[in-house]
């Protein structure tokens, strides 16, 4: 693979995940009691614990997209 296709993949990569990211906030968002009811079959969680466990969820998440795809893609812009 050249540069230029790894740049490419990255930044698809980078779109993608920004993408679920945003699908899982909208949902979190606007759809937290339906999730929480869906989730509160399978787990004894109070609305608290809930909140959290997805606010780390995706705070983990955003900080894996950052390091594993937007710091490689800078970098490799930058040595071009």
């Amino acid at each position: 693979m050249t540069t230029n296709e790894i740049k490419y993949v990255l930044l698809y990569c980078v779109g993608l995940n920004y993408t679920i990211l945003f699908i899982w906030f909208g949902t979190f968002v606007f759809a937290h009691d339906w999730m929480y009811r869906t989730h509160g079959r399978w787990f004894k969680l109070s609305v608290e614990t809930f909140d959290a466990i997805h606010y780390g969820g995706l705070s983990v998440f955003k900080i894996g997209i950052i390091l594993l795809n937007l710091v490689p893609l800078v970098a490799f812009c930058l040595v071009r």
